[in-house]
């Protein structure tokens, strides 16, 4: 088992998850964050620190094939994120939203740390 970042990160991306993590396996886009597959733990403790519950297993939940692979794809391409940066300014309108891949998901990526 692994915990995977899902569509509610998008847009949102508050990181309070990757001060948290053990084995900094988290990696930054531009909108989104993507936990590393091959590097996670296990430990859960990113879970709880989402504010938008975008953190879930592996094993919890529909279409996890396609966020476990999304997640793996980013991971070897954005840069690691290993401190808390800035949310975005309206991080807190964009919980919720529906169809955020779709509509917002950007490849680019983040600045990392």
């Amino acid at each position: 088992m692994t915990y995977v970042v899902t569509e509610d990160c998008i847009a949102c991306k508050h990181m309070d998850c990757v001060e948290v993590c053990p084995v900094d396996c988290f990696y930054e886009g531009e909108n989104f964050l993507v936990i590393h597959p091959d590097e996670c733990i296990d430990c859960g403790v990113c879970e709880p620190e989402c504010p938008v519950e975008a953190i879930v297993p592996d094993v919890d939940g529909p279409d996890l094939d396609f966020w476990i692979e999304l997640n793996r794809k980013y991971a070897e391409v954005w840069p690691n994120i290993i401190a808390k940066g800035t949310p975005p300014e309206n991080a807190k309108e964009m919980e919720g939203v529906p169809n955020k891949f779709r509509d917002l998901f950007s490849e680019k990526p983040g600045e990392g740390s």
